[in-house]
């Protein structure tokens, strides 16, 4: 059962293998909210955020926070980088650039907020559980 508002918050620097263990415990939250059907997806856009941190982020410190909400989950991903991520560009032998491609393919909505209080941005995602994506994709009853 999803207790809506409960969250997981952690603050720390992130590593080569930080991804792995951080989809572990998304999963595992995902699992006793009643959302695994949303964990596949979920784990791999975080991959890629957690990436991005390690990669383009001096010092590599971050905060990740993940919010259940009504019928999915929304994945935070918080940095002091004042660079804001960028999509792909043309060259289709370039060795990165494609994360966020990935991660608008595998969720449900996704941005970046810069952050008000500070240099930084938060980078997130949503993912909605089968069923709701269902009844949210189903037309209405017509007149």
């Amino acid at each position: 059962m999803t207790d809506i508002g409960s969250e997981y918050r952690a603050e720390f620097a992130v590593g080569e293998h930080s991804a792995r263990h951080l989809r572990r415990v998304l999963r595992l939250y995902l699992a006793g909210s009643g959302l695994d059907g949303v964990a596949d997806a979920a784990e791999l856009a975080l991959t890629e955020l957690v990436t991005n941190v390690v990669r383009h982020v001096p010092g590599r410190r971050c905060r990740i926070c993940f919010l259940l909400q009504p019928g999915g989950v929304r994945v935070e991903v918080a940095d002091q980088c004042p660079e804001l991520p960028m999509r792909a560009g043309t060259d289709p032998f370039a060795d990165g650039g494609r994360g966020l491609v990935l991660v608008a393919a595998v969720t449900d909505r996704w941005g970046v907020v810069v952050r008000p209080d500070g240099p930084g941005k938060t980078v997130w995602f949503e993912c909605l559980a089968p069923d709701v994506r269902r009844r949210a994709a189903r037309p209405g009853p017509r007149p």
